[in-house]
């Protein structure tokens, strides 16, 4: 059977592959510690679940409306204007089976086949995928660990080009971390609007940061910019809802009514039960939210503790999400058991054979050299996950003074 040319092109997920690889080694019986996962370990808060339980016993199991019922988008205006004094009205707001979800329906209502989408890198892994999946063409923006990986605008407006139609903004990001300041949001925004670019600004992780740093919305600088901002979020991260698929994109009310026609073929409405879930998160107690924020910024600290003790490699201070992006560009070209260490990839491998600790190497993110970590885990595991890799890394300097 002949495979379509569109799915032979597409990477698969990083994070699922080395989740995969960690999974073969478990079933042999090995302790492997997995610290490649981008999701909360917390349980579901309890008022969150009783309310999916409540929404089947009255029968909330039947299709709704496919942009999501009413009460939840109004919840989503209210939140929107409640922590960013953003106003929106429930016809400018759609609700998705995940974030990714309104990530894709948003790039399917702006690309026209050889559209580009400017992309600030390090960035998460699925952009690049979901944009080519859309008919469009990824625009690469590197920044460097000194630059603070965020791209400065100078390289930003020499990436445009007339087929340029979006830039994606992820603050806090996946994988670094990194939180964008409202001047330098500014200046995207100025861009957008002079050169007719659509802002997609993953807030995924608002909810997570840390020193004083602030989760400054795009659309929240001006009218102007707000016109051509799509703010993409969802209950994953902030409600430890991961399972639950439901995310919800706010943007220009034409766009969201394109989102939705295309959303109507494609999936149908979200996850009935879900939703109820997704009202009673929002509308209750949020002390939940700042509890498990709490929890990783202690463990944020934990960990940047921890890469101090071990000499051969660094990690970039992130301001916001729970990953730490390691620098293992040290061990490049060291040799360990007759193979060379070339790449990230082949760094985290081996370091998952020999440590049993799995972490997600940094080309996919386009961040060679680097490796992602999430401390999302518990605070046991994360110490004896730092102390394996500071052995393995002890013993692999040791072979190669050795060999000098």
């Amino acid at each position: 059977m002949r495979i379509s040319k569109l799915c032979q092109n597409i990477a698969p997920s990083a994070t699922l592959k080395i989740n995969e690889q960690a999974g073969i080694l478990r079933a042999k019986g090995l302790d492997v510690i997995s610290l490649g996962a981008g999701e909360p370990d917390f349980d579901t808060p309890a008022f969150i679940r009783e309310a999916a339980v409540r929404a089947m016993d009255e029968g909330q199991t039947r299709y709704t409306p496919v942009s999501g019922t009413l009460p939840l988008r109004q919840a989503v205006c209210d939140h929107l204007l409640r922590e960013k004094n953003l106003s929106y009205s429930p016809n400018q707001v759609i609700i998705c089976t995940g974030a990714k979800q309104a990530l894709m329906n948003t790039l399917a209502a702006l690309l026209d086949p050889g559209d580009e989408v400017l992309l600030p890198a390090p960035c998460w892994v699925s952009y690049p995928e979901m944009i080519a999946m859309a008919g469009g063409k990824a625009v690469w923006v590197h920044a460097a660990a000194e630059e603070g990986f965020v791209p400065p605008i100078e390289r930003i407006r020499a990436a445009v080009t007339d087929r340029t139609r979006a830039i994606i903004v992820n603050s806090p990001s996946n994988p670094t971390g990194a939180v964008w300041t409202r001047e330098q949001l500014m200046a995207v925004g100025e861009l957008a609007v002079e050169k007719d670019l659509c802002i997609i600004s993953d807030e995924i992780y608002d909810q997570l940061v840390y020193d004083g740093a602030e989760a400054v919305s795009p659309a929240s600088l001006s009218p102007a910019v707000y016109a051509r901002t799509v703010v993409i979020n969802g209950w994953s991260k902030a409600y430890a809802m991961t399972g639950w698929r439901l995310g919800y994109a706010a943007g220009p009310k034409a766009l969201i009514a394109a989102m939705s026609a295309y959303q109507s073929h494609f999936t149908g409405n979200p996850n009935s039960i879900a939703q109820a879930a997704g009202l009673a998160a929002l509308t209750g107690d949020q002390q939940c939210v700042r509890d498990m924020a709490a929890a990783f910024a202690a463990r944020r600290e934990m960990m940047l503790a921890l890469v101090e003790k071990i000499p051969q490699i660094g990690c970039f201070v992130p301001a916001g999400a729970f990953y730490l992006l390691l620098d293992v560009r040290s061990v490049l070209g060291k040799r360990w058991g007759g193979q060379v260490i070339r790449t990230s990839e082949d760094f985290a491998r081996i370091l998952l054979e020999e440590a049993q600790v799995a972490l997600v190497p940094g080309d996919a993110f386009g961040a060679p050299g680097y490796c992602r970590v999430s401390y999302a885990a518990a605070n046991d595991r994360l110490v004896e996950a730092m102390r394996r890799i500071r052995r393995f890394l002890n013993d692999l300097f040791a072979l190669q003074a050795m060999e000098a």
